[in-house]
């Protein structure tokens, strides 16, 4: 790839698609005109460039064979580490657990590089790269889209009067720099991140493109929205660049959707899951934040023929509504809509690929009704109903069994701030609202709690997977934890504050193992089990749970039974 084909990745009359490496890449060039792919992701997947006006003609000519639609996330945050066993291990004597030598990386909106939290104390910033995905720049690797600042050049901003001026980069989140400084904060007043010597490698994701907002109905003023390919590149870039300074790296993802399957299958949650067996690598994934949102339903059918009804409970300017219903591989189902005045947009036949469109006519509504199976990995089927310019009162979705062995089906709106409030399902259930892709096999995924009264957070998203798998695998404090923003210090609740703890504990468990020789090849699946081995558990409670998953974070507990072992 040259270097002008970078210009793809900021180009909005191109999109991007994602997939594995086993499709030639010939065959794309040869069926659609003007694609373009780099060979860059872990080996194993390659990212393709293709102009919007082609999309459709390589879905036709491909078929199944390409996910052409990555999904796109959001943020999953609207504590202390003395209750998670940190500090304790941070002044263990023997232990003396602070981070160094290793590398703690955030995906998410970037990190205020002139906050005191990231600099040393001989003025020197503790940050090694910053890769800002929504700039320009002029690197030549092809796994590089976007500006690069190296800490050389972080280091002459800090000594500069004017710093931006060196290094424009901002946070204007100010999400990314809270995880960051929960993860690996230098010791700020009475607050120190959970590997405070640790360095940071931090990328700033670009928005979604207007592509992919469109597709999945994402309002338009949503600017927290980032497709799951600039993930996977964000998270390429910096093994890469820890594989070059040769440290362990620990890896927090504070983002989440509820577009996809919920299983592990997709591809997104498959490179997750090639990075977990990494040595060196922890991953760390928040489990969102959408137990208590009325956002996820479920139903059975118990014979062919059956059918159910999932009602969705519309209020005023809702606008446009998405919704995902997946059902596993041996049953076929077919949907019809009912309008809140009634009108109804007949049983479509299940046909995969089918894109059925219905302008009502009493309401100023479009319903459309798509259909995908079987799904790749899984063999499932995913039905999307869309709803344009809702009507507000009460919408019916009728399933119907066409072919039922199994009759579980799911059904999922939008994560919060990807559709109106005032938009849920009327019969909810708490279960089942893991985010994608702490639903990804091998990753660390993590709950949240309040270290205040060890109670629940009340909005951490509920097991299990679709796999099924029982999820989340613990928690960790994530209630009015106090950390820093561009602005400086507050608080924040959420599970993308759990993860960044917990990524914090991880790097410290990759001094201990990598760093100091303890254990050389530890892993994320290894931290993972060490770190459920040392939770704390109380007598009352049956673990593991779809809520607690395995109890609650204690990691100089991990290190006392690690002690004891043989």
């Amino acid at each position: 790839m040259n270097t002008q084909n970078h210009d793809f990745f900021f180009d909005p009359d191109y999109v991007d698609f994602i997939a594995r490496s086993s499709r030639i890449y010939q065959d794309f060039q040869r069926l659609v005109p003007d694609v373009f792919v780099v060979p860059s992701i872990y080996e194993r997947f390659f990212l393709g460039f293709v102009r919007r006006q082609d999309v459709e003609d390589l879905i036709q000519n491909i078929g199944g064979l390409v996910d052409i639609e990555p999904v796109v996330l959001g943020l999953t945050d609207r504590g202390d580490l003395e209750s998670a066993g940190i500090i304790s291990v941070q002044e263990q004597t023997f232990l003396n657990l602070r981070g160094t030598n290793t590398l703690v990386g955030i995906v998410d909106t970037g990190i205020d590089y002139t906050n005191p939290a990231f600099i040393r104390e001989d003025g020197t910033s503790k940050i090694q790269y910053i890769l800002d995905q929504t700039e320009r720049g002029d690197q030549e690797a092809s796994f590089i889209f976007g500006r690069e600042y190296s800490n050389e050049q972080i280091n002459e901003a800090l000594r500069s009067p004017n710093p931006y001026e060196i290094v424009p980069h901002r946070d204007n989140v100010g999400h990314g720099t809270f995880l960051a400084s929960v993860a690996a904060g230098r010791p700020q007043d009475d607050r120190v991140g959970a590997a405070p010597d640790a360095d940071l490698i931090v990328v700033k994701l670009r928005k979604a493109r207007p592509y992919y907002l469109e597709k999945y109905l994402i309002p338009p003023d949503q600017e927290n929205a980032y497709e799951s390919s600039s993930v996977m590149m964000g998270l390429e870039y910096i093994l890469r660049r820890a594989q070059e300074l040769r440290r362990p790296v620990s890896i927090c993802l504070g983002l989440g959707t509820n577009f996809g399957t919920h299983d592990g299958f997709s591809i997104f949650e498959e490179y997750l899951t090639s990075l977990s067996n990494l040595s060196g690598v922890s991953l760390v994934v928040a489990a969102g934040n959408e137990s208590q949102a009325r956002h996820h339903t479920q139903g059975f059918l118990e014979r062919e023929g059956d059918t159910q009804n999932i009602d969705i409970r519309v209020g005023e300017n809702a606008g446009d509504i998405f919704v995902s219903i997946v059902n596993g591989g041996s049953d076929k189902l077919s949907l019809s809509i009912r309008s809140p005045a009634g009108e109804a947009v007949g049983r479509v036949p299940s046909k995969t690929e089918t894109v059925y469109l219905s302008r009502l006519v009493l309401e100023r509504a479009t319903v459309i009704v798509e259909y995908y199976f079987p799904l790749d990995g899984s063999g499932g089927q995913l039905s999307i109903v869309k709803l344009l310019n809702a009507t507000p009162g009460l919408w019916t979705i009728t399933v119907y069994g066409d072919i039922v062995l199994d009759g579980t089906y799911h059904a999922w709106l939008p994560i919060t701030g990807f559709v109106s409030p005032n938009v849920e399902f009327t019969s909810p259930t708490p279960n089942y609202t893991i985010v994608v892709p702490g639903t990804a096999v091998g990753v660390i995924t993590v709950g949240a709690y309040n270290s205040a009264n060890n109670s629940l957070y009340s909005d951490t998203s509920w097991g299990p997977s679709r796999l099924p798998a029982i999820l989340p695998d613990f928690t960790a404090p994530g209630v009015d934890v106090t950390g820093e923003f561009p602005t400086g210090p507050g608080d924040m609740s959420g599970t993308s504050v759990a993860a960044a703890i917990t990524a914090g504990a991880a790097a410290l468990m990759l001094q201990w193992g990598i760093v100091e020789g303890n254990e050389p090849l530890i892993s994320t699946y290894q931290i993972k089990a060490y770190m459920i081995r040392g939770c704390n558990r109380d007598v009352t409670i049956n673990y593991p749970n779809t809520q607690w998953g395995y109890g609650r974070l204690n990691l100089i507990q991990t290190f006392v039974l690690m002690s004891t072992i043989g």
